[in-house]
């Protein structure tokens, strides 16, 4: 049976973090337009639409927005409307996700397909796009939804690539860096690049500004990862072992199929075709041997590497400042 949350979430406060001080305003501004803009009249649609984008998260996207827009010279609110748009797509993919996963928690909270089923969950999806666009046609920039709708078509096309990498126990550690690419990288990289194209900014920058959030998306989603076989479930939100259950292959099982032991890359097979989480022990001790989970690290610092030398071609400001310390944070986090 279906359980509906006899409360909402209570108003969502600024993560605790010293970068979003710089876009304290703009951040509570995000916050607020956000509910307004999950209006509806039908009632399912706003009860699922709140539920997702109030529980949790720490809504670096539509940070990596505000960051971007100021440091390169914004001043007006658009970047606000901007934030709230990306923030909008994320929360889509992630109904949309979780139906696919069959995932039960995220963010430490009950998915909304385990309390309202997966038919409202990924109707209520589809909703959060088209209002995304709606708010992307009042932006009135065509080449801000040029890029924002190549990227929902590249994210959905990485979906697609990992559905169908499955099991997969030959992938390659460049196939797999390109379904990262696609699936979670790409929407941080569409939102450092329309923040920047919002300032009318030079050629250079802008190009800057579309790698840094590539790479950033790259570092995060490496170190989700590393945790996966390293972290709790308590500080992640998710149960430890999803991805191994769901036969999905990560880099920290490519690597240990490719440079560990006969014995340990065998052990990962196994696990990885069963998909059974009985097995996350054993892997997780396979993984540890091989040196999988300190070398899927070294990547993401490499990623975190790159995208600081993109912030070269930006002046020195605050928010370039906050942008860098977004970079370390995406490898000094343990969760």
């Amino acid at each position: 049976m279906n359980v509906t949350p006899a409360h909402s979430a209570p108003p969502r406060p600024v993560p605790d973090l010293p970068f979003y001080d710089a876009v304290l305003e703009d951040f509570s501004a995000v916050n607020a337009l956000i509910p307004r803009q999950l209006t509806s009249d039908v009632a399912l649609v706003e009860e699922i639409g709140r539920y997702i984008v109030e529980s949790g998260g720490k809504r670096l996207r539509p940070l990596l927005v505000l960051l971007t827009a100021r440091a390169c010279g914004v001043t007006d609110q658009r970047p606000v409307t901007l934030a709230a748009i990306i923030e909008f797509l994320h929360t889509a993919t992630l109904l949309h996700d979780d139906v696919v996963d069959r995932s039960d928690l995220r963010r430490g909270r009950a998915t909304a397909n385990r309390l309202w089923g997966n038919a409202p969950s990924v109707l209520v999806g589809d909703f959060l796009y088209s209002r995304a666009f709606q708010m992307m046609v009042d932006l009135g920039d065509m080449e801000i939804m040029a890029i924002l709708s190549h990227a929902t078509n590249v994210i959905a096309e990485g979906e697609v690539m990992q559905l169908a990498g499955i099991g997969e126990v030959g992938m390659s550690e460049s196939r797999y860096m390109e379904v990262i690419r696609c699936k979670t990288a790409m929407l941080f990289q569409a939102a450092s690049h329309t923040a920047a194209v919002m300032a009318s900014t030079t050629p250079a920058q802008v190009s800057a500004m579309r790698d840094f959030g590539l790479h950033l998306g790259l570092a995060f989603q490496l170190v989700d990862d590393a945790l996966d076989y390293s972290g709790d479930t308590s500080t992640l939100g998710k149960n430890i072992g999803d991805d191994l259950a769901e036969g999905k292959i990560t880099l920290p099982l490519i690597r240990t199929i490719h440079a560990g032991s006969r014995a340990d890359a065998d052990e990962v097979r196994k696990a990885i075709l069963a998909r059974s989480p009985d097995r996350f022990e054993a892997v997780y001790r396979a993984v540890k041997a091989a040196g999988a989970i300190d070398y899927t690290m070294k990547r993401a610092q490499e990623a975190s590497t790159r995208a600081l030398d993109c912030l070269e071609h930006l002046p020195r400001n605050r928010h370039r400042q906050c942008l860098e310390d977004l970079a370390l944070f995406a490898c000094a986090r343990s969760y």
